[in-house]
């Protein structure tokens, strides 16, 4: 058997080192973007470190940020392959971290060469990972600043683009050659370091043979430290203004809404400290709460034009609850269906790009007439990960989605007739108007029997928290009805009954504990079967 490299260093150096500008939904989020294919620059080799190598921020800048990746190294030469394909071609993961300069950016309209071409600027290592002997759906990225963990995301669940995905687009054009590295992009949490910090990064993965024993790359080491030369001119000289430090620190929180250290989506302080949280975290949170709880958060905060009207679902007794990622159908014109309707349309490409955690919305401008989806693509939609579809058109195959389909399918109507008789798909991943709604790709979408709504991704995680203390709320005041007590200055909660909320807070808390640890329970009084006995005003 061939005995297989196992660091970087005895793997072929790369011709070319690309790196793709945006792939997880957690730094999306930070910057308010979700592109809809990956946008790549070039590193030159000559950026590569090793393990422990320093790190040195160039003279005169300020602006030296971290971005903990998963590299991907190719073993064998991939021309124009297809993203089912693409994993073979994958010889090695390992970790990597793609640091720049801010302070360097506007110099090359976004090509990166100054900022990110600096020799050493991407350590990888130490280890590499067999990429047949892994799966590549459990790769997990983490990344420390001082022993602080700053990057927790897991690519399956975080990246809009596989890595499959990312290997076949670039291969489409540009053959990688056997030691060739992708950067495969960076989650929230990157941030400005300074000389005397400490960097590590580490990659793991479950493998694929019996009992899927976990893979890691190790730590990946860098320390931060002061170059020992001085840059002069002629050249672009570095600059740095309050626009580029605001990107360069990054986000405390989604869309730049701040976020207290170590925030989480639940409010229990789990998480990476200084970050937002992960996107399956978000939408656990969305997830916890009704529908109409949240509608009566978004309107106290203005939002009155969020709920999507006349929508009838599939699955009546399940939340959904998921990321939008959109697809618009025009009205139906011959020449135009001609062109564009047939083949790999607008529609089918959709549903190929939905990602775990993603609902797939359609505009169909209300027209029920003709169906927007049927059984064969709403299946493929679910095996890609999708948690839900929307349309405000009409669905074919009704008895099948609503029988055989586990995730929900909310619509407007049910209609038998192709989408050709109505509707031509024509564009992806565009801010559409669904059900009365203007919903734009990346918005968080929530649905329940009572319908669905909008949230935008900037508040989500705070109209989650408050919808979770207003249903908290209301379950204690129903409590306190169903006992007898007046609705007068109990709903809402005013503040005679404060008191016996909050004992009744403290008592569920202890109960809760308490059936995850009877231990808890030591030294604390019995608990009553009425949590505001005796409590009440």
């Amino acid at each position: 058997m061939t005995e297989l490299p196992t660091t970087p260093a005895l793997v072929p150096p790369p011709s070319k080192i690309v790196a793709v500008h945006s792939s997880y939904r957690s730094r999306a989020m930070e910057r308010g973007t979700l592109p809809p294919w990956p946008s790549y620059f070039l590193k030159p080799p000559n950026t590569i470190a090793d393990d422990g190598d320093p790190v040195r921020r160039p003279p005169g800048c300020e602006l030296l940020a971290f971005e903990g990746e998963v590299a991907l190294i190719i073993g064998t030469r991939a021309t124009r392959v297809t993203p089912a394909a693409a994993w073979e071609h994958v010889g090695w993961v390992t970790a990597a971290n793609d640091f720049g300069v801010y302070d360097l950016r506007y110099a090359d309209k976004g090509s990166n060469v100054r900022s990110k071409g600096i020799d050493g600027f991407t350590p990888l290592g130490p280890l590499l990972l067999d990429a047949r002997a892994i799966d590549p759906a459990t790769i997990h990225l983490r990344t420390w600043v001082n022993g602080l963990l700053v990057q927790d995301a897991n690519a399956n669940s975080d990246m809009f683009f596989s890595f499959a995905d990312i290997v076949a687009d670039i291969s489409r054009l540009t053959t990688l050659e056997p030691g060739d590295i992708i950067l495969t992009g960076t989650p929230t949490g990157s941030t400005v370091v300074q000389p005397g910090d400490f960097v590590e990064v580490e990659v793991r993965a479950r493998g694929t043979g019996t009992g899927n024993a976990e893979h890691s790359t190790g730590p990946l080491r860098s320390p931060v430290a002061e170059a020992d030369y001085a840059l002069t001119e002629p050249g672009a000289m570095p600059k740095a203004d309050d626009a580029q430090r605001a990107q360069a620190y990054g986000a405390r929180g989604v869309n730049g809404a701040p976020a207290s250290p170590a925030a989480s989506a639940d409010g229990s302080g789990a998480g990476t400290a200084g970050g937002s949280p992960c996107p399956a975290d978000l939408l656990a949170a969305v997830a916890a709460v009704s529908t109409a709880t949240l509608a009566s958060q978004l309107k106290k905060r203005g939002y009155d034009s969020v709920t999507l009207d006349g929508l009838h679902t599939t699955q009546p007794a399940r939340k959904m609850a998921g990321f939008a990622r959109t697809v618009r159908y025009v009205p139906y014109r011959e020449d135009l269906f001609k062109a564009h309707g047939g083949g790999f349309n607008a529609q089918k490409q959709a549903v190929e790009q939905v990602r775990p955690g993603e609902i797939l919305v359609i505009e169909a401008r209300g027209d029920h007439t003709a169906g927007t989806i049927g059984d064969i693509l709403a299946l493929r939609a679910q095996v890609r990960g999708a948690v839900g579809i929307v349309t405000d058109g009409a669905i074919r195959d009704a008895r099948a989605l609503t029988r055989n389909l586990d995730i929900p399918v909310y619509y407007g109507a049910a209609h038998p007739a192709v989408l050709g008789r109505r509707h031509v798909p024509w564009e992806t991943n565009t801010t559409i108007a669904c059900a009365g709604v203007t919903i734009q790709p990346g918005d968080i979408l929530a649905g329940d029997a009572d319908g669905v709504i909008v949230i935008p991704a900037g508040i989500a995680l705070e109209v989650a928290r408050d919808a979770r203390e207003q249903e908290r709320q209301e379950e204690f005041i129903a409590e306190m009805v169903a006992h007898g007590e007046s609705v007068d200055g109990l709903y809402p909660i005013g503040a005679k009954w404060r008191p016996a909320y909050e004992a009744w807070l403290k008592e569920a808390a202890l109960k809760e504990a308490a059936l995850k640890d009877p231990a808890v329970l030591a030294g604390n009084p019995v608990l009553t079967d009425n949590p505001a006995e005796g409590t009440g005003p």
